[in-house]
């Protein structure tokens, strides 16, 4: 739970300074970025509203001078427009080209820019709903709602690291229990969730809370890209850690392409969520890769080492060529930077280019022994199809290898040379350095070996360099964001518990009841923890004259507030009242109706399915009853669960327990 500030400024715990120190990272060159580029979002908001606006007035006017007018006023929107878009690409094309303070060069990677949104009122509509359907007053939990909005506001600037991730997953885990609260299928909250396109900048809106939850996780994989490509790949460690973070990234995409249907930005819908995810992996594997190589003083020079870097060179270079392939295709060439495009392209070819270049190592620096002629062979693709597993029979002959290896220089040498011009030709490319001298240092490496080998009095044509079968020890894997991670206690936990005090029961509430003690005792029954349930009423006894039901909860005890006491504690106060007798409010559940929406019935854009089916997935448990809905919109789909639990209880029944313990066993008072 985010503490709240105390006048005093004391004591506000480590969460508190947490919220509070988000507005100094708008200092830090990250925060300037991420300034520039919500400034950016607001600046396209208003162009395409301007733009609407026009294209309506043309179309509904047939003065020639008014048309005139508008039609130069739409050239100059939408000129600007595309300058603002430009930069934008800009910002989002950029590639991390940190050094970490270190010698070695390392192939910059593709970060993701975070969705930005506006700030957010949940005061009314929250008020009005817990007066309304929960009976309380809503002014009385104006600290929990200004809690919920410090929660979010912080959330839209998180520090890229492991607090970052918390803070994102902690508003997340809020989100979830608000939707398991507050929401029905025929109840939306009435809020206008906008949130800007990460790619394109385009606002969009919706009603609907899933779009909400589905922004902040597609956050989450973001700042793992972050997180990832600001690692220093040049130890262990930071390796370890950029292919932990991408691999997070792409589990995030990738939940958010299995669930989240019909998505209203282009950053949000399956194509760019596949393109996005096979990114992800691509960059992982990479990082692989760079935790394979030695350090230049102490190249390997063993033939067997050679062939197993080659071969994940060339599985580097087939995960970029996928990535090129789905990025090139319509509708993601759209949405991505164009640089991205060009990054992926010059990083296929620059890994294709390393490969031919360890294989020529392998080649002319070492001669492979009797074993390890099988294991040579099998790196290289058939030239035609074949059901041999094997591939062309290499040389034994010194010279013969010689040639052949110079053969694959040859291939890396116009391979990196494609990778240089391909650099050359993308504008915001030519200004990361860091990614031409990689490129430039690898191909004077091959260059320098290709003249150690080019011997003058060779007029023999250099034979045919044969493909590189991809290979890799370590296959990267998408794997689910530490959701649990971010858990804290529900910010609107005096509500009650969800099992009973949600939007998905009604009840009505009934006393205060003065209850007496007589001859045999108070004749009813308890059970359950939170709230207590009045399992049985004896007939004739004290509680049925007083008029208590069978199924009623117990939510207040002489003016107590007793909706999240123990069973042995409840009973104790009732013991404690002597003969005088105790006042009791107990709630009836009522049979499920419709109720009154704050709301849009359906949310526009969206499916019936809509997004993450299932809480326990991504560690957001909800009370048994509390997933009674028969009808999931945009919410958790409740069949497995169900499957595990026996069904759910339904709205106006008591709600099914689990098994008591030992002191929880129903009592007869």
């Amino acid at each position: 739970m985010i503490l709240e500030e105390r006048p005093d400024g004391a004591g506000t715990g480590e969460k508190s300074a947490r919220l509070q120190g988000h507005d100094s990272l708008t200092q830090t060159q990250r925060g300037q970025l991420q300034s520039r580029r919500a400034w950016i979002y607001q600046q396209i908001d208003k162009e395409l509203q301007m733009r609407t606006g026009a294209e309506n007035l043309y179309r509904a006017t047939s003065n020639s001078r008014v048309r005139e007018t508008v039609a130069l006023e739409l050239s100059y929107v939408n000129s600007h427009l595309q300058l603002l878009k430009e930069e934008l690409e800009e910002l989002s094309g950029g590639v991390d080209s940190g050094r970490h303070g270190s010698e070695a060069v390392t192939v910059p990677m593709i970060p993701l820019g975070l969705k930005e949104t506006k700030e957010l009122d949940w005061s009314t509509p929250l008020k009005e709903l817990i007066s309304v359907h929960f009976g309380e007053d809503g002014t009385s939990y104006e600290a929990e709602i200004r809690e919920l909005e410090a929660l979010r506001q912080a959330m839209r600037t998180p520090s890229r690291n492991e607090a970052g991730l918390e803070l994102l997953t902690t508003y997340y885990h809020q989100l979830c229990l608000l939707d398991a609260r507050f929401l029905t299928p025929a109840r939306s909250l009435g809020l206008f969730f906008q949130w800007y396109d990460s790619l394109t900048g385009v606002p969009a809106q919706q009603r609907a809370l899933a779009f909400e939850k589905g922004s902040v996780l597609f956050n989450i994989g973001a700042l793992h890209t972050q997180i990832g490509a600001r690692q220093d790949r040049t130890c262990v460690e930071g390796v370890h850690c950029a292919v932990e973070a991408f691999q997070r990234a792409a589990g995030a995409f990738s939940l958010l392409r299995e669930n989240f249907s019909h998505a209203p930005s282009p950053d949000m819908n399956a194509a760019s969520l596949c393109a996005l995810e096979q990114l992800m992996m691509a960059q992982a594997q990479e990082c692989v890769f760079e935790g394979l190589l030695p350090p230049a003083s102490m190249a390997p020079c063993d033939c067997l080492a050679q062939l197993h870097l080659a071969q994940e060179a060339a599985q580097v270079a087939a995960e970029y060529r996928l990535v090129h392939r789905t990025m090139a295709q319509p509708p993601v060439h759209d949405y991505v930077p164009a640089s991205w495009i060009t990054l992926v392209h010059v990083k296929a070819e620059y890994f294709c280019s390393l490969a031919h270049y360890h294989i020529a190592m392998a080649l002319c620096d070492s001669s492979p022994t009797e074993g390890e002629l099988p294991a040579h062979e099998q790196v290289f693709l058939q030239p035609h199809a074949s059901s041999e597993p094997r591939g062309p029979a290499l040389p034994l002959e010194l010279e013969e290898r010689r040639k052949l290896g110079k053969a694959h220089l040859k291939r890396a040498i116009l391979g990196q040379e494609e990778a240089l011009r391909l650099h050359t030709l993308c504008r915001v490319l030519r200004e990361v350095d860091l990614l031409r001298a990689v490129v430039a240092q690898a191909l004077q490496r091959s260059l320098a070996k290709y003249s150690e080998l080019d011997c003058e009095d060779d007029f023999c044509e250099t034979a045919e360099a044969p493909d590189i079968r991809p290979k890799t020890r370590q296959k990267p894997e998408a794997r689910m964001p530490h959701l649990s991670q971010g858990k804290g206690p529900d910010i609107f936990h005096r509500l009650g518990p969800l099992s009973v005090f949600s939007a998905k029961n009604r009840w009505r509430l009934v006393g205060p009841i003065h209850l007496t003690r007589g001859e045999g005792g108070f004749g009813l029954t308890l059970r359950g923890d939170s709230p207590v349930l009045i399992a049985a009423v004896i007939p004739g006894g004290q509680a049925a004259a007083a008029g208590l039901k069978e199924g009623d909860y117990i939510v207040a005890v002489n003016g107590q507030p007793c909706r999240w006491w123990r069973h042995a504690e409840v009973v104790a106060e009732l013991r404690a009242s002597g003969d005088a007798g105790a006042s009791l409010q107990v709630v009836s559940l009522l049979p499920s109706s419709g109720l009154p929406c704050l709301g849009d019935r359906r949310p526009a854009l969206l499916g019936p399915k809509g997004l993450l089916r299932s809480q326990r997935e991504h560690g957001c448990k909800t009370p048994a009853s509390t997933r009674a809905s028969p009808r999931p919109l945009l919410g958790w789909s409740r069949k497995t669960q169900q499957g595990k639990t026996g069904g759910c209880s339904q709205p106006g029944a008591p709600a099914k327990t689990a098994p008591p313990s030992p002191s929880e066993l129903p009592g007869q008072l």
